[in-house]
């Protein structure tokens, strides 16, 4: 069977058995892991079929290179995907989710290590595995809000639960993240000097995930996000975000400058991710959303930011002609209206992703 599965094996994702242990490894280290269309298909396939095979006991999923697990999804193919009004990021996403979701039910032990870089995608190919591993090199976060765009993969729903509204700071400014902060804000599991992760790989060959990992965790340093828990508690509270920009403004310090950060965002991406995670945790409706009805919301929010101005304008300004200058239409908060918000989350009758109404048949 592992010859198989070296014979299948993508190039930019690869995949390989050590005794009880299926390993994927993310293999694009020049663009930090990034994932594709192909990478996620790949993905997909291969631990549907390790799920339903008795001989893989733990799952490991890592990143090549030493820069990091995953940058994120590429977001230059889906800024040429813009430019030429091709369907190939929907259906990436449609896939993507659907990972995210196996992800969250899978059957065995999905060990993450989230070294380095973990952005956006990343983010969700680790945080919603059963065993995520931080070290002292992880910068985590989702920072969507800087490309015009919106959390994604399920990041409305891990955000939204996380400790008082420190999810919402994260999501609002794009931060990066420590591995401490990703254990606090509820991302992450163990602490695990990043010396130490080969010796763990080889250890969940053939012990369990729970005493392989309990061998090499140490406790994690102090979360400098939780060290700002009171401010940020008093200042993102309720759903305006206007009102949230001024009170961090006259709470000054650190506050003050996450107002600074968070006015240089897209203010249809701030008032739209904004209300994404009210909904989710149930400000908005009468209940908590799960994971399913997460991405569907999101897949609905990502196809409208695809046929807006600010998506592509974000993506250009960053990663295209790196100008960091985005010229965001509207230009400031004030200027989105609440109608506007209220369109990203309109039904899309025949092209909803559906992922709930799955879940509810299943049951």
């Amino acid at each position: 069977m592992a010859g198989k599965e070296t014979e299948q094996q993508e190039e930019e994702v690869l995949f390989e058995r050590r005794e009880h242990l299926g390993i994927v490894t993310l293999n694009r280290p020049r663009a930090v892991n990034a994932l594709n269309a192909g990478m996620v298909k790949a993905m997909l396939q291969q631990l549907a079929a390790w799920a339903d095979d008795d001989s893989v006991r733990t799952v490991l999923v890592r990143g090549a290179g030493d820069r990091g697990l995953c940058a994120g999804g590429d977001i230059v193919a889906i800024y040429k995907d813009m430019l030429h009004g091709g369907t190939e990021t929907a259906e990436f996403w449609a896939d993507e989710y659907r990972l995210n979701a196996l992800i969250a039910g899978y059957p065995k032990p999905y060990v993450a290590f989230m070294d380095g870089l973990v952005l956006g995608g990343g983010v969700g190919v680790s945080a919603h595995g059963s065993v995520r591993v931080v070290t002292e090199r992880t910068r985590t976060g989702m920072p969507e809000t800087t490309i015009g765009f919106v959390p994604d993969v399920g990041g409305t729903l891990l955000l939204s639960r996380a400790p008082g509204e420190a999810g919402t700071h994260a999501a609002l400014t794009g931060a990066h993240l420590s591995g401490a902060d990703a254990i606090f804000l509820g991302l992450a599991d163990s602490f695990v000097p990043s010396e130490s992760l080969p010796a763990l790989a080889e250890a969940l060959e053939s012990s369990t995930a729970a005493d392989a990992v309990g061998r090499f965790a140490h406790a994690a340093p102090d979360s400098p996000l939780a060290a700002q828990r009171e401010w940020i508690d008093s200042c993102y509270a309720g759903d305006d975000a206007e009102e949230i920009v001024r009170r961090l403004r006259g709470t000054g310090g650190e506050a003050s400058a996450a107002a600074d950060t968070i006015e240089g965002k897209s203010p249809t991406s701030v008032k739209v991710t904004l209300e994404s995670l009210r909904r989710v945790r149930g400000l908005s409706v009468e209940h908590g959303m799960t994971l399913e009805e997460a991405l569907d919301q999101e897949y609905r929010v990502g196809l409208r930011c695809l046929s807006g101005p600010d998506f592509r304008e974000g993506i250009r300004a960053q990663v295209v002609d790196k100008d960091r200058n985005p010229q965001w239409k509207p230009a400031s908060l004030a200027e989105v209206h609440a109608s506007d918000v209220e369109a990203y989350f309109a039904p899309l009758g025949e092209r909803e992703l559906g992922l709930a109404v799955g879940q509810v048949q299943s049951n």
